[in-house]
């Protein structure tokens, strides 16, 4: 999550615990950037994102209570926030698989660097890399579309992806290597019609 959610005094979350709704107006507030930031990067259709923001609202609020401080705050949001981009995408039907005619040189550059190897890309462009991954990782779980977002779009660490999610590391790294199989895999049937003549 964003820096602006990790300095949320103790006093506001006591008083929206215990029904302040100014409290809970201006904790809403505070959040909100973070938390659409995330559904954002997860979930590329837009009129998902409304519903989810308020899916992750609902689960702050019905369970600010059993918040007992032992991670930090930003922490627990960014777990459910995860956690409901993870269930929406289990609830959506699956987009078809993308034709690899409709790749760019540049977007099937990106992508035979990013299967080869197990690190994120270094400096490839946000915006392409996102373009790229949304049209490759579609049929892939929704767990292993959280964490190859998580890795190669917003470069995070291994150890940082347990921290937000609650995943342990054999899980993550795991995840992101049945993913990139998937992938790779995935890539070798897109390319096998394109060089197949049409009858």
């Amino acid at each position: 999550m964003a820096n602006h959610s990790q300095n949320i005094p103790d006093s506001l979350l006591d008083a929206a615990r215990n029904g302040d709704e100014g409290a809970w107006r201006e904790l809403v507030d505070l959040l909100y950037p973070a938390v659409a930031g995330t559904i954002r990067n997860h979930l590329r259709r837009e009129a998902d994102r409304d519903d989810v923001a308020q899916e992750v609202f609902i689960k702050i609020f019905v369970n600010l209570g059993q918040y007992a401080g032992q991670q930090p705050f930003h922490h627990w949001v960014s777990r459910i926030t995860l956690n409901a981009c993870r269930d929406w995408l289990r609830r959506i039907a699956v987009r078809p698989l993308t034709d690899f005619s409709d790749l760019t040189d540049d977007e099937l550059e990106i992508l035979q660097r990013t299967l080869a190897s197990d690190a994120p890309p270094p400096d490839e462009p946000a915006a392409l890399l996102n373009d790229l991954l949304d049209r490759m990782i579609a049929k892939l779980s929704p767990t292993e579309q959280i964490i190859i977002r998580l890795l190669d779009l917003e470069q995070r660490s291994v150890h940082d992806i347990c921290v937000h999610t609650g995943w342990g590391e054999s899980k993550v790294k795991v995840t992101a290597m049945r993913a990139r199989r998937k992938l790779a895999e995935q890539m070798r049937r897109l390319e096998t019609p394109s060089s197949t003549p049409s009858p």
